[in-house]
């Protein structure tokens, strides 16, 4: 039950700070209150650098998607010059929206309202009706242009002006998986779930091996991770294995390995969290990804993506192959997704008190630490010992 007042009172998180062997999980309202989801959108969302998957889904100039995030409504395009840009989708007039879905504009966005147009790189080319409005130049109202940086070929947006790049937001990562050289992969499916969760829940059960040989009894089942010592904004676990695990187990035919692995990324996988809520599978022959995007407390767009290296998916095989690899995804993901929302109602419940943290839960342990760092005034540090 959400406290009656000073939600935000550190004394409600003092067991969620303690170490790990002592440590509890997050109170239930964390999960299910409006307010908490408030706060988290306004210093976790608007102020991290927020995932929005691959660059090649709009690999030629005037190629375009749209998302969502924290609230609000952007849209990402490649301009004339091949740059990636992202801009909030709203006219600078009276603010209606001017793109939807994914597309391609021809050289330039019309608002659907009463048709200014703007060019590719956010300049205002023509505002109808404007002509003798005392004071008012084009140049003065281009798109409001959202900080967008990419690694790997992966995208990620920040509302922050004064937020670190990326390069520092993400700390030693790309050092630890230079060897999939993600650079050179492709994006071959995407695949949208709408989830009656909260979007941490999806986060924590991506990230923990406690629940595999329950939930996933029947299809993937149980996994053994170390966890490995960031440096930046994630958290990374390692599962040892001689073969992908991108395919159920059993599974005999299987793509070619990246050529480029070395070290441990040839003897297993790589699950990654990047902070807020990314999750990233890093397997030998490829690579699949969860991007998450909170629609309130208790509801979450989550987005499964697959990309490969081009060499492999231009084989005359891949596309059967393939679905194999979808198919191990279009097993387990709605598996996790079910247990989400069942744990959803559970917390809903007025008699939902928060239980201790298991050994396998420490990234669990550390993705709420992150989180209260964030939306708590007093944010002391995780006591040692």
């Amino acid at each position: 039950m959400v406290p009656a007042s000073e939600p935000f009172d550190p004394r409600h998180f003092s067991r969620v700070r303690r170490p790990l062997p002592e440590a509890s999980h997050l109170p239930a309202w964390c999960y299910t209150s409006d307010e908490f989801y408030r706060r988290e959108t306004e210093r976790v969302f608007r102020k991290a650098w927020n995932f929005l998957g691959r660059a090649d889904r709009i690999a030629k100039p005037g190629d375009y998607f749209t998302a969502e995030i924290a609230g609000v409504p952007l849209f990402v395009l490649r301009d004339r010059a091949g740059r990636l840009r992202a801009y909030a989708n709203s006219c600078r007039h009276r603010g209606a929206r001017l793109l939807s879905g994914d597309g391609h504009c021809t050289g330039s966005i019309t608002c659907p309202y009463h048709s200014w147009t703007y060019d590719l790189d956010g300049r205002l080319k023509s505002a109808p009706g404007m002509q003798g409005i005392k004071g008012f130049d084009p140049a003065d109202t281009p798109l409001i242009e959202v900080r967008l940086e990419t690694w790997g070929g992966f995208i990620f947006v920040t509302f922050d002006p004064a937020a670190e790049n990326l390069t520092s937001y993400l700390g030693t990562l790309p050092e630890l998986l230079a060897p999939y050289d993600f650079e050179r992969m492709i994006c071959t499916r995407r695949k949208v779930y709408d989830v009656a969760c909260n979007w941490k829940l999806i986060t924590e059960n991506s990230m923990e091996e406690y629940h595999t040989a329950t939930v996933h009894r029947a299809s993937i089942g149980a996994q053994t991770i170390e966890w490995e010592r960031p440096v930046g904004n994630w958290e990374a676990g390692y599962c040892e294995s001689d073969k992908s695990i991108a395919t159920l187990p059993g599974e005999t035919e299987a793509l070619p390995w990246i050529p480029s692995l070395s070290g441990k990324s040839k003897t297993g996988t790589f699950f990654v969290l990047i902070y807020p809520c990314t999750t990233l599978a890093c397997n030998q022959d490829g690579a699949f990804w969860l991007e998450l995007y909170p629609r309130g407390s208790a509801r979450t767009e989550v987005v499964l993506g697959h990309c490969f290296p081009r060499s492999t998916t231009e084989r005359l095989d891949f596309e059967k192959i393939v679905q194999k690899y979808y198919g191990r995804c279009d097993t387990s993901i709605p598996e996790d997704n079910h247990i989400a929302e069942q744990q959803q109602l559970g917390l809903d419940s007025p008699l939902a008190q928060p239980g201790r943290v298991s050994m396998y839960e420490a990234v669990v342990h550390s993705f709420a630490n992150w989180i209260i760092d964030r939306v708590l005034d007093d944010r002391p540090a995780i006591a040692s010992g």
